[in-house]
């Protein structure tokens, strides 16, 4: 009995220690100049974003099973980092939402995105810092 309490042991200490590698990582790559409670605050417009983005049809068809995934991703209940969490409880969907979302852009151009973005400028901006993308800024715009 002794050695399976000890896999069992050890196997939640992986757990745990995997747990802590990832929130180290969420933290270290936030937005540059930008506080993860920023990047949070734009969770529900870049949400709708990209729901819009994935009704769009003149999108390919990967782009659109990228962002379907990713919605599949926000909706199921158990996160990476719970939700109950403060600020860090969004932090991993905010990330998650910027790395699909620079994976979009660089597909499609930042175009459709200011075309689909429901939110304010300020919301763009934000966003474009958070997926490191200068293109979207108004500054940047075509």
């Amino acid at each position: 009995m002794r050695p399976f309490l000890t896999i069992v042991a050890s196997l939640i200490a992986a757990v745990v220690v995997l747990w802590l590698v990832l929130l180290v990582c969420f933290a270290i790559m936030r937005p540059p100049g930008a506080t993860l409670r920023d990047a949070v605050r734009i969770v529900p417009d870049a949400v709708r974003l990209v729901h819009r983005l994935a009704r769009d049809k003149t999108l390919s068809r990967s782009v659109r099973v990228r962002l379907l995934l990713l919605l599949g991703y926000l909706a199921f209940p158990i996160d990476l980092v719970p939700d109950f969490i403060p600020v860090l409880g969004y932090a991993d969907d905010a990330i998650v939402i910027g790395v699909v979302l620079r994976s979009v852009i660089r597909r499609t151009g930042p175009d459709i995105v200011r075309k689909h973005w429901p939110g304010s400028a300020e919301g763009l901006a934000l966003l474009a810092q958070l997926c490191r993308i200068p293109a979207l800024t108004p500054d940047h715009t075509s």
